[in-house]
């Protein structure tokens, strides 16, 4: 099979027909009749569900997969890659906030870079000004944390062969951030400008961006780590120097110290930095908890449809 397109669904159901109509014209311009469509109901609470294996009468390139609940975007989207078949899998979001037509330009491109991945990255990134302002700390603090070259702003969108896809599967992490490991997986991976529209409400509220900054983080650095022990080797050399000098003014020029007020605000200022430090840590050890176990990252209830292999 020469092409997989790829995509999650959660509350999908006002997108998933046009999405299905435009991915499918796109697919039949690239590669006519050699293709399958391959959408993974994330535990969508809505119809999507329905909507999609209505699909899979009506189309039999269409194959939805069914996964036992809610596990997450990123990891829906690799069980959807895992199931993917075709030499060239293309990714994609199904809310329309990214065009099917994408396809054909991240082909073309390909071919003229004879790169192994395409991936789309925004002129500029959607939202108000609290979520381009937030994107930009978010990727500055991310690249400066982390050993990668993390794009800004990319897409879900991407054209990958089947060789990148399989090296990207060999990452087995349960707590999956799936953009890094589009980088840190390798080969040639070539950029092209979209414009992303925006036809839905977010579901990544901000706590949920926060947290998924912190899992970003301590999934790929251990910089956090590091910093707490230069921390404390700078907080001991300066409690060092500072008792010092008191028992220099004490001894020698007869300076009265006063306790209360400094003494009080030392154990506020190291007793929320122990604490912090310790909650650091503990993230760490929650993350090393949750992969020794090697729970799946996913579970399937169902496939409905099966395309031609």
């Amino acid at each position: 099979m020469k092409l997989s397109i790829v995509s999650t669904l959660y509350r999908s159901a006002a997108y998933i027909t046009e999405f299905h109509q435009r991915v499918t014209i796109a697919a039949h311009q690239y590669v006519g009749d050699d293709y399958e469509i391959v959408l993974v109901n994330d535990g969508s609470p809505d119809n999507s569900l329905d909507l999609a294996i209505q699909l899979t009468e009506q189309d039999a390139h269409v194959v939805v997969i069914d996964l036992s609940r809610n596990f997450g975007h990123h990891n829906a989207m690799k069980a959807g890659l895992e199931y993917a078949s075709g030499e060239q899998i293309f990714l994609i979001d199904s809310d329309l906030e990214e065009e099917p037509e994408w396809l054909l330009l991240f082909a073309e491109q390909m071919t003229r870079d004879r790169a192994d991945v395409v991936y789309g990255v925004q002129k500029e990134r959607k939202g108000r000004w609290f979520e381009r302002w937030s994107g930009v700390l978010y990727y500055t603090i991310l690249n400066w944390l982390l050993n990668i070259d993390h794009p800004r702003n990319i897409t879900t969108a991407r054209l990958m062969n089947k060789y990148y896809v399989d090296a990207l599967l060999v990452h087995r992490e349960v707590e999956t951030v799936i953009s890094c490991l589009w980088v840190i997986t390798g080969f040639k991976q070539t950029q092209h400008l979209v414009t992303k529209h925006m036809r839905s409400q977010t579901t990544y509220g901000l706590f949920k961006k926060f947290t998924h900054a912190v899992n970003t983080i301590t999934s790929f650095s251990a910089a956090p780590l590091r910093m707490i022990f230069f921390c404390g080797i700078s907080m001991l050399f300066i409690s060092i120097f500072y008792a010092m000098f008191l028992a220099f003014g004490r001894l020698f020029m007869e300076k009265s110290v006063d306790g209360w007020t400094s003494i009080m605000v030392s154990i506020w200022i190291l007793g929320g930095m122990v604490i912090s430090f310790i909650g650091v840590i503990g993230i760490y050890l929650s993350k090393i908890f949750a992969e020794i176990k090697q729970r799946p990252y996913a579970i399937i209830r169902n496939i409905y449809g099966k395309s031609e292999q």
